[in-house]
């Protein structure tokens, strides 16, 4: 069967497993006392180590292809008293759960929304804050966010660099000026080579630019020329997304008509344009949607099969639970989820009455666990162990997969080949004990390529 034949049998609405079980399927949701005790728990194992994820959500305008919680303001008295909430969520969780500071501080980001909204003081008081809470380990620390070049300063780079952060993701998405109109996100290049050019001076080890392929008005000319612009400046880390169309979910979404969007073979030749020039210079492609370089550490986990994935993404960091701060944060133990409440105000009104600002979350059984880390293995190294009598497959799907030449089976070992990867969703949807349940009448995901 062609590529393009492909294509158009499996591109179908397929979760991206960012989670398993995925949030729409969250129906086990914790107590918080039940939360709390997870915490405590995963904080008391042998092997215990946190990461700790900010969401700070505020952005001066809203980019039209974006999925995340935002809050679209241009008050930036806004940002101190969040920041004074995120720290007292803090404090409630580790009055509480205070298990949560015996255990190493290996990683934290801050993400959104846009990090560098907040004034360079206003990072240095969140980041101090929390490390006075939480004192990070003295080596192996982690500290990474995810930046906008158009409202970042070089004084935002030296105060991150002096607070131990190392990683630092750039907004780029796409450098096409037509484009950029189209998804209200203009931003010269120029401004990203200097952001990146400040970050490498002030002696960031690794610097990631998110893509994003499948945007209104791209074109494979216009993926080449992106690819072309990016190869020149050589970033440490890429991750080229495909643009998640949910028009049910983000509203903005409804002003692309359909004729300006890629779909199928023709989205998948935009990847190409720009992973095929990627690979040609040096760039190791990694898991389902990025690439590094080979000296870079992700690339080196990928190798050593220490790779991992978790809600922040892709990461060589494995800690045992991710706690998630600030309105909408998702975190994660061995054993359960739990999202914060997505609606700033309502966050705002549980934290200020000192509680634990929980909207749902999800208490896994031993079989989410299991096939929790099928998927993982899948999504990590392109394999998984599926000789266990008690997790049931989807055998048909699973058997057209392998007549299509999307996978191999043997000795109890499903392998996806690289002529399979663009498919990845799809194999591990034959994982997913939920997904035949699903109402498939209602919009619930993305179209899986």
């Amino acid at each position: 069967m062609t590529l393009s034949a492909l294509l158009e049998k499996y591109d179908v609405p397929t979760p991206r497993y960012t989670s398993y079980p995925t949030v729409p399927q969250w129906h086990a949701s914790p107590s918080t006392a039940e939360w709390l005790a997870s915490l405590t728990r995963a904080a008391h194992r042998p092997d215990a180590a946190l990461a700790l994820y900010v969401h700070l959500p505020f952005c001066e305008s809203l980019c039209s292809f974006c999925g995340c919680n935002t809050v679209i303001t241009r008050d930036h008295g806004r940002e101190r008293p969040y920041v004074d909430r995120v720290l007292a969520e803090l404090r409630t969780y580790l009055t509480h759960a205070p298990a949560i500071a015996g255990q190493p501080f290996e990683q934290l980001h801050l993400g959104g929304g846009t990090p560098t909204f907040l004034s360079a003081g206003e990072l240095t008081r969140l980041v101090e804050g929390i490390y006075q809470l939480l004192p990070r380990r003295t080596s192996g620390f982690e500290g990474s966010v995810e930046v906008d070049p158009r409202v970042t300063g070089t004084a935002h780079l030296e105060t991150l660099r002096q607070l131990g952060f190392t990683r630092i993701s750039l907004g780029v998405q796409d450098i096409d000026p037509d484009v950029q109109r189209l998804v209200n996100r203009v931003q010269p290049l120029a401004l990203t080579e200097r952001l990146c050019a400040d970050a490498r001076r002030l002696g960031y080890v690794s610097v990631n630019f998110d893509l994003i392929y499948g945007l209104p008005g791209q074109s494979p000319e216009s993926a080449a020329t992106l690819a072309r612009e990016v190869l020149r400046i050589r970033p440490d880390r890429l991750a080229v997304y495909s643009f998640a169309r949910v028009p049910w979910i983000k509203p903005q979404q409804r002003r692309f008509r359909d004729e300006q969007i890629p779909t199928g073979a023709a989205k998948r030749a935009l990847y190409e344009a720009i992973r095929t020039p990627l690979l040609a210079s040096g760039y190791v492609e990694i898991g389902l949607d990025h690439f590094a370089l080979p000296a870079d550490a992700l690339a080196r986990a990928a190798a050593g099969g220490r790779l991992h994935r978790n809600f922040m993404g892709y990461t060589e960091v494995r800690t045992t639970s991710l706690l998630g701060l600030g309105v909408s944060a998702i975190s994660e133990t061995p054993d359960c989820y739990h999202q914060n409440e997505k609606v700033i105000g309502e966050w705002e009104r549980r934290i200020d009455a000192g509680g634990i600002p929980t909207l749902r979350g999800h208490r896994l059984s031993d079989d989410d666990r299991k096939r929790r880390a099928l998927i993982t293995s899948l999504m990590t190294r392109f394999e998984a162990r599926i000789d266990d009598p008690a997790i049931t497959l989807h055998e048909p799907a699973l058997r057209e997969l392998e007549a299509d030449g999307i996978v191999a089976i043997h000795d109890g070992w499903l392998t996806v080949p690289e002529s399979g990867r663009a498919f990845l969703r799809n194999v591990a949807a034959v994982l997913d004990a939920y997904l035949p349940a699903q109402d498939l009448s209602q919009p619930a995901y993305s179209k899986s390529v």
